[in-house]
């Protein structure tokens, strides 16, 4: 497409942070800003989320930790080989059952505070779609970010397009007519939009 500008991350970063403001937040960041915000927390709030909406992520995520907030109550094996406390170690975070490259780097962006992309369907749709990454899976999409997106958004970029990419970028008839970065993206992939 000709009449589009070159993609700046930045500036799509900064529309998006305002557009979003509405919506409600990601599931895992706002468990974290309320206070579970533990390794462990965001593990278990993360592998409920990829079963269930966000809706009831929060409700579930909310009556689990009203009882149980530590491994000590519900985990085993963090009890058993981790002493109670489950380390920030991506190895570690994946070698749970159920727990791939995106919880783990959810975990370790949230609640350590370690640079990391968490690449689901909203992130993976979005960035292919503007045209900013080209690949086929979340996973080959999380390492072509790695090679490109500025490390300061790692952890932001799944705050910023999950609301985004439910509301805005969504999956069928995306809301272009109303998109804040039209101006520079591909439409990668889109056959309809309102």
């Amino acid at each position: 497409m000709t009449d589009k500008y070159p993609f700046a991350i930045d500036v799509a970063i900064a529309r998006i942070r305002e557009v979003i403001r509405p919506f409600p937040q990601a599931t895992l960041f706002a468990l974290a800003e309320e206070g579970f915000s533990s390794p462990f927390e965001v593990l278990v709030a993360c592998i409920i989320s990829i079963r269930t909406l966000d809706a009831v992520t929060l409700s579930c995520a909310y009556r689990l930790f009203a009882l149980a907030r530590t491994p000590h109550a519900i985990a085993c094996r963090v009890v058993a080989v981790h002493g109670g406390v489950l380390p920030c170690d991506a190895e570690i975070l994946r070698s749970f059952r159920g727990v791939g490259p995106k919880c783990a780097n959810l975990v370790l962006g949230i609640a350590c505070q370690q640079p990391s992309i968490g690449v689901d369907i909203h992130v993976h749709r979005v960035t292919n779609r503007w045209g900013y990454v080209t690949e086929r899976t979340p996973e080959r999409t999380m390492l072509a970010l790695e090679a490109v997106l500025p490390q300061r958004y790692w952890v932001e970029i799944n705050r910023l397009l999950v609301p985004f990419g439910k509301h805005i970028c969504t999956g069928s008839r995306p809301h272009c007519s109303t998109c804040p970065v039209r101006d520079m993206c591909q439409q990668q992939g889109v056959q309809d939009h309102r």
